[in-house]
C-alpha cells in the first residue's frame, strides 16, 4: 500500500489477509476502488441532472443523439446498440422522454417499418445543459488528481478496459 490515507477497501484488504493470506488481493485493490468509485460518481451525476428532469439513463439517451449531429436523429436500434440496452429497456426511456417533449418519434422516410428518433429543440437544451453539468460534477470530484495523475489514470483505465474487453470478459 501507497503513503495514501486508508480506505474501506484496505480494511477488506486486510480481512482476507487474515483469514487467506495465501490470495493475492491486488485485483481486489483494484477493482473494489472501481466498483466503490463508480457507485459514487453515478450518485453524484443523478443529483446533477436531476434539476433537469431527467436521469443517467435518460441522459444517455439525449446525449447519443446530440452526439449524433445534425439533425438529432438515429433509430430505436441504433440506440439499443450504442447504449448496450434491449429494445424493451430503450421503448420505456424513449417513452418518458417524449412525454417530456425532449425527443420525437417519427416514420423513418426511408424504411416504412422503422421508427427514427430525433431530438427537440428542448431536448437539444436539456441535453446541452446536462452535459455541462455532468462534466463540472466529473470535474470537480477529478480535481483531487494532478493533470499528469489524471492523464495517467485515464491511460492505466484504458489499457486495463482494452484488455477486458480483448479477453472477452466485458463489452
Amino acid at each position: 500500500m501507497s503513503a495514501q490515507r486508508r480506505d474501506a477497501v484496505d480494511a477488506i484488504i486486510d480481512q482476507w489477509a487474515a483469514v487467506r493470506p495465501d490470495l493475492d488481493t491486488r485485483a481486489m485493490e483494484v477493482f473494489g476502488r472501481i466498483f466503490r468509485l463508480s457507485r459514487a460518481m453515478g450518485d453524484r451525476m443523478e443529483k446533477a441532472y436531476a434539476p433537469l428532469g431527467i436521469s443517467r439513463g435518460e441522459f444517455d439517451v439525449l446525449a447519443t443523439l446530440r452526439r449524433a449531429g445534425e439533425p438529432y436523429t438515429l433509430s430505436p436500434r441504433q440506440l439499443s446498440a450504442t447504449l448496450m440496452l434491449t429494445t424493451g429497456g430503450m421503448t420505456g426511456r424513449l417513452d418518458k422522454l417524449e412525454r417530456a417533449a425532449l425527443l420525437r418519434r417519427s416514420p423513418d422516410p426511408h424504411d416504412r417499418r422503422a421508427l427514427q428518433v430525433t431530438l427537440t429543440e428542448k431536448g437539444l437544451t436539456v441535453a446541452d445543459e446536462a452535459v455541462t453539468a455532468g462534466l463540472a460534477t466529473e470535474t470537480q470530484a477529478l480535481s483531487t488528481l494532478s493533470d499528469e495523475q489524471a492523464d495517467q489514470l485515464a491511460d492505466l483505465l484504458r489499457v486495463l478496459l482494452d484488455g477486458t474487453q480483448g479477453a472477452g470478459v466485458g463489452g
